[in-house]
C-alpha cells in the first residue's frame, strides 16, 4: 500500500513543481522585461493558454517521473525537455514584442515583431507539442507495462 502511494505521490508532486516552475519562469521573464503590472495584465489576457501550457508541462513531468520510477526507462527525457522549452517559449512569446524597447537591434526587433504577430499560433503550437508529448509518454508507460 505504501509503495503504491509513493508511486502516485512522487509523480504528482514533481508535476506540480514542474508546472509551478514554468509559471515562475514566465512571471520572472515578463516581469523583468516589462514590469510586474504588465506581467499580471498579460497573464489575465492569456491565462487560459498560460495555465494550459504550464499544467501540460507539469503532467509531462509527472508522467516522466512515473515512467522512470515504475519501469526505469529514461528514453522520454528528451521529449519532456523539448516540450518544456516549447511551452516556455510559447508563454514568453505573449509579451516578447516588448523587448523592442530594451533591445533596439534591428534583427532582434524583426524577430520580436514576427513573434508578436503570431503569438496565438505559437501558443497553439506549444499546446500541440504538450499534447503529443503526453500521448507519447503515456504510450511508453503502456508499452513498458505490457512487457
Amino acid at each position: 500500500m505504501v509503495a503504491e502511494c509513493k508511486m502516485i505521490i512522487k509523480p504528482l508532486f514533481n508535476g506540480l513543481i514542474g508546472a509551478a516552475s514554468l509559471l515562475v519562469l514566465y512571471f520572472s521573464a515578463i516581469g523583468l522585461i516589462s514590469g510586474w503590472p504588465f506581467a499580471v495584465a498579460q497573464f489575465y489576457q492569456f491565462w487560459y493558454f498560460i495555465l494550459a501550457l504550464a499544467f501540460g508541462f507539469g503532467i509531462q513531468v509527472g508522467l516522466y517521473t512515473y515512467l522512470k520510477d515504475a519501469v526505469h526507462h529514461n528514453a522520454s527525457r528528451g521529449i519532456v525537455a523539448f516540450s518544456g522549452t516549447t511551452s516556455t517559449a510559447a508563454m514568453i512569446s505573449c509579451c516578447a514584442h516588448y523587448l523592442v524597447g530594451i533591445l533596439p537591434i534591428i534583427g532582434i526587433s524583426g524577430a520580436i515583431s514576427l513573434i508578436s504577430q503570431y503569438q496565438i499560433e505559437i501558443f497553439w503550437f506549444g499546446l500541440a507539442v504538450n499534447t503529443i508529448s503526453i500521448i507519447y509518454i503515456v504510450s511508453r508507460i503502456i508499452n513498458a507495462q505490457r512487457q
